[in-house]
């Protein structure tokens, strides 16, 4: 009996790596987002929950930058995010700041449980204005909702500072999951919802005899968005590396 469960799961296994290897010969867009806040506030698992759907107790702080991947296919077609997982301390702040130029969306993560990094978030989309493009998408996003009984940002001051600044907001759980996939998702699709409209205006000056092709200057990796978005990276990893 055993033998067999274990047939079926190396067989399944085995049609999960052909899906992936599959995607990543057909991939049609690849795009960046950057991924900010302070240190320690959850950034990493964040988007090893969102790539590889882990959670790693034994988390150690990012020290420069890195980047995970997750594919994704809707609608014919094929787009590799490419989320790059910035420190947040102080020493690293100059090296990433150069990462965030050609990002087309932003995720910036304060930890619900210490109010001053949701006093430096103010700071952090600052930086986003003078170094991103103007274009940029924006979430912010309140980690480690699953700490209820720490909470010491009230949901209603994250509410109304998103909204002063023209940003998504979720409050998430890296640990359990918790809107994650839903605030990950829900970016892509506003950024998609951009980029169609620069390439309907696009279209339009075509049709009306421009060839003005400034307004999508910096937007050549597209999004595709939407609920549908379920077929993910999955990457056989030795350890746990987030």
């Amino acid at each position: 009996m055993n033998a067999e469960m274990n047939g079926v799961d190396e067989a399944r296994r085995s049609n999960q790596l052909q899906n992936i290897n599959s995607l990543e010969e057909k991939i049609d867009y690849v795009f960046k987002i950057v991924v900010i806040g302070d240190s320690a506030v959850g950034k990493t698992q964040l988007l090893s929950r969102f790539a590889k759907n882990e959670f790693c107790f034994d988390s150690k702080s990012t020290i420069g930058v890195e980047f995970q991947t997750r594919t994704v296919a809707m609608k014919g077609k094929v787009i590799k995010a490419q989320i790059w997982d910035t420190a947040g301390q102080e020493r690293y702040r100059a090296v990433t700041s150069a990462y965030y130029r050609g990002a087309l969306g932003a995720i910036i993560v304060y930890d619900i449980t210490k109010r001053p990094s949701f006093d430096h978030v103010a700071r952090w989309v600052e930086e986003l204005r003078v170094h991103a493009d103007n274009s940029i998408v924006m979430t912010l996003i309140g980690n480690k909702s699953d700490l209820v009984d720490k909470k010491a940002v009230p949901t209603e001051d994250a509410v109304e500072f998103a909204e002063d600044q023209g940003l998504l907001f979720f409050e998430t759980s890296a640990f359990s999951g918790a809107n994650v996939d839903m605030a990950f998702l829900k970016l892509l699709e506003e950024i998609y919802n951009a980029i169609s409209k620069k390439s309907l205006e696009i279209s339009n000056g075509k049709l009306n005899g421009s060839t003005d092709h400034s307004s999508l200057k910096g937007s050549k990796i597209d999004v595709i968005s939407g609920a549908d978005m379920e077929i993910s990276e999955i990457k056989k990893l030795s350890a746990c590396s987030c």
